[in-house]
């Protein structure tokens, strides 16, 4: 009997938001997690992304609590604003460090991470990934001048799909409206299923709006 294939989803999401975007159309999510639910079991699909504190409407916020109330595993952080040595101010809203170590904790319980990133910085995260056992794609892009991939990471990666050609899977038709996260009243406009089936002890959790960072801190 063919073992099932345990996967996990790391979307870094201003990575893919821009790599998507310069391919010239929209990820669906819903049809993202389709897609690799029909591949094997589908332990967790995290997306990493940093917010910008104390603003009134964020652009990113309905597409955020989308995410989390259909089966998403949403990790936020606030962005940092600093003054650089030339007096430019400047913001920083790196999720690495909490998607690696997210992956790291979630190796001993998937056989195939599948990263959603260009960022070169995820190329010792893929070979320590590798060196427990896990088989790691990485999907990004090669279609563009320059490509948004770095070399070093493509190489590492034990597959690379481009993004370009996935669009017919996971992109969203350009003539469907994006699905509206929320009725007027506040509650959910679709009951939330979870794709994910039962997880690992150690990450099972009950449902709860996005958790940041600052929670993990405040544990």
């Amino acid at each position: 009997m063919q073992q099932i294939e345990r996967i996990a989803l790391f979307i870094d999401g201003a990575n893919l938001y821009a790599t998507s975007k310069s391919l010239g159309f929209d990820i669906d999510y819903r049809r993202l997690l389709k897609e690799y639910n029909s591949k094997g079991y589908l332990v967790r699909a995290f997306y990493y992304t940093a917010l910008i504190e104390d603003q009134e409407y964020s652009s990113i916020r309905p597409l955020i609590d989308w995410l989390d109330y259909n089966g998403y595993a949403v990790v936020t952080k606030p962005v940092k604003e600093f003054t650089d040595a030339l007096g430019r101010r400047k913001v920083k809203g790196n999720m690495d460090i909490e998607l690696a170590i997210d992956a790291m904790e979630l190796a001993p319980f998937i056989d195939h991470m599948v990263l959603f990133s260009g960022d070169g910085d995820f190329r010792s995260l893929v070979e320590a990934m590798q060196r427990k056992g896990v088989r790691v794609s990485v999907i990004s892009t090669v279609s563009t001048q320059p490509p948004m991939i770095a070399d070093d990471l493509r190489r590492q990666a034990d597959i690379f799909l481009d993004l370009a050609d996935l669009q017919g899977r996971i992109g969203r038709d350009p003539g469907e409206r994006a699905p509206r996260e929320f009725k007027p009243d506040g509650k959910p406009q679709d009951i939330k299923t979870d794709p994910r089936g039962p997880m690992p002890s150690f990450i099972e959790k009950p449902a709860a709006p996005a958790r940041t960072v600052r929670d993990r801190d405040d544990a």
